[in-house]
This record gives structure tokens, sequence and C-alpha cells, in this order.
């Protein structure tokens, strides 16, 4: 193996050092894991031009400077990379604020996305199985609904609130990726943690009892007991069904017990086709009648009362999640 091999073999091994941080900045960042996976592969990409630009600058060093900074960006350029895992995350907090404002743009001019039904991608897991990427999401109380009330922040809010308040990243570091002053900066995550605090009740976060809600959920539904589900639900739970387009006018928002009851009994023959799954941490539903997907469901419970049902219908983005089979 000669020289540069060796460096790159080398660098590929640190960088996986910090792959699983840079995925929960990025998944934390953008809600959707195929954009998430993304954005940490090209944070690799520029970490490589960077090691190739600093490697040129040894015989051609104004010219080699030019290069790194085009190739991973102002701030970033070769020679300033003190800190790997610190440098790391300021790139993949930098693409993922680009993404964000692109997502933006995409979603002002198209007439068949809306924020307020759409549900942002799950990570999921059997409950069976020890996975340290729940347990991280259960720890940080990443749910969908959290998710949900990010994706009502600007791309700049939730830049700041999650480096900042999920992984303490210093306020003076994260204005050199939004361009704003620090004080500015705090004021980004300020507004963005009193629409988070305002919008997310504390949660349950212990498996077993939340277990316990969601199979009482599945054994109502089964047996179209409207009074059992008014009994599980919050007088003002809120229902968000995600089938990936408008137009059917299936994608739908649904307030108060009664009108999520009346749903759920609507959909009892799937209850027999229902598994339980770990979505975000926490147990979920997989309806999958014949083995085949046909919805994934996240619950938020508050004392032991649903207070937010998230569903997604959407086939094209189900297959996309990785979801474990299930037997017919």
């Amino acid at each position: 193996m000669d020289v540069n091999a060796s460096a790159e073999a080398d660098l590929a091994a640190r960088f996986e050092e910090h792959r699983a941080r840079l995925n929960a900045v990025a998944y934390r960042m953008l809600g959707s894991v195929s954009e998430s996976e993304d954005a940490v592969q090209e944070a690799w990409f520029r970490l490589s031009r960077t090691r190739a630009a600093a490697t040129a600058a040894a015989t051609a060093p104004v010219a080699a400077k030019a290069t790194a900074t085009a190739a991973s960006g102002p701030g970033d350029a070769a020679g300033e990379v003190r800190n790997l895992g610190a440098w790391l995350t300021t790139v993949v907090g930098r693409i993922c604020l680009d993404l964000l404002r692109s997502r933006q743009s995409r979603r002002e001019e198209s007439l068949d996305v809306s924020l307020e039904t759409h549900v942002p991608d799950p990570v999921v897991g059997r409950v069976d199985v020890v996975d340290p990427e729940q347990e991280a999401l259960r720890a940080d109380s990443v749910g969908l609904a959290l998710l949900v009330v990010l994706e009502t922040l600007s791309p700049a809010e939730r830049l700041a609130f999650v480096l900042h308040d999920m992984f303490a990243v210093p306020f003076d570091e994260i204005a050199l990726i939004v361009e704003r002053t620090p004080a500015a900066t705090r004021q980004l995550a300020s507004r963005a943690r009193r629409r988070v605090q305002g919008s997310t009740p504390a949660h349950e976060r212990d498996v077993a009892k939340q277990r316990e809600v969601v199979e009482a959920w599945t054994a109502a539904t089964k047996a179209g007991d409207f009074d059992a589900l008014l009994e599980l639900l919050d007088p003002d739970v809120v229902l968000r069904s995600d089938t990936g387009e408008l137009s059917s006018g299936l994608s739908k928002l649904v307030r108060g017990a009664a009108t999520v009851a009346a749903q759920a009994t609507m959909f009892a023959r799937l209850a027999a086709h229902q598994h339980v799954v770990l979505v975000n941490g926490l147990p979920g539903l997989v309806a999958a009648p014949g083995g085949e997907v046909f919805s994934l469901g996240s619950f938020t419970v508050v004392d032991g009362k649903i207070v937010e049902i998230n569903i997604i219908a959407d086939p094209e983005r189900l297959r996309s999640l990785g979801l474990p089979s299930f037997e017919a």
C-alpha cells in the first residue's frame, strides 16, 4: 500500500469513528433517513477532497489552498481541521442547512405538499433487539411528534436548536454556519426552544408502559370498541395521516378523541395484521396484511393517554424505510 492509499485508509477509519454522531445530527436536522445518509456521505467527500488539497499544498501552497476552500466550503479549508469531530459536525450542519433551504423553496412552489399532514421519516426497529440507535432516540426524546414540530422551524432556527440544545455545539461555531453573530444565533435557538417546549409535552419514555397502551389500542380497534378507544385517547388528541399526496384527500389531520376513535374503527380489519415495532425508540405499530406493509403508526403517550398519532401510509416511503419483514 502506497503512502497516499495508507493515509486515505487512516482518514476513512477516523471518519467512521464519527459516523454515528454525524448520522444523528443529520437525522435530527432533516427528519429524513435517506437525506441524512446522503448528507453524511457528502461530508466524507468534502473531507477526502480537503485531505487531497492539503497534500498538494506541500508543493503548491497558494493554488492548493484555493482548491481546498472550494472543495469544502468557507471555513473548512485544509489546515484548519484541528478537531475532526467538530469540523465534521460543522460540515454536516452546513450541508443540512442548504438541504433545508432547498426543501423550503420546493414546498413554497408545490401545491401537493403540506406541513400540516407531513410525517417525517421514522427510524424503525424490532422490539426484541437491542439497538443503540433506538436507545439514543428514546433517551433524547426524538419521536415523530418532535420532528413534526422541528419541520415548522426556519432552517436557521432548526440548525441552531439541534446543534446547540441536542449536541452542545457552542453558539460561536453555529454562528459561522448561519452567518450571523453569536448573539443572533442564540436568539434563533431561543425561539426554536420556545416553539418546541410549547408543542411537545413530556411524553412516556418507558417502553413497557407505552407498549401496554399500544396493545390496548390494537385490541380496542380490533373489537371495534369505540368506548375503549375513547378511554385511551386524550380529549385533544391529534391524528396525522400522510399518504404521500394531497389531491386524493386521504392525507389528513384529525383532532379530538371522538373523531380519532371513529377513524380507528374504520380500519378495524387491519388490527388483526398489526405488529408492535420500535418507532424512534418507543412502541408503535406496523399494519402488514398478507405480509405487505400497509401503514406505520407512532404514538405519543402522556400520563397513560394518547395525545398524538402519526401515520405513514405512503407505499413508496414505506418501501424506502427498510422495515422488518412480517409473516403473512
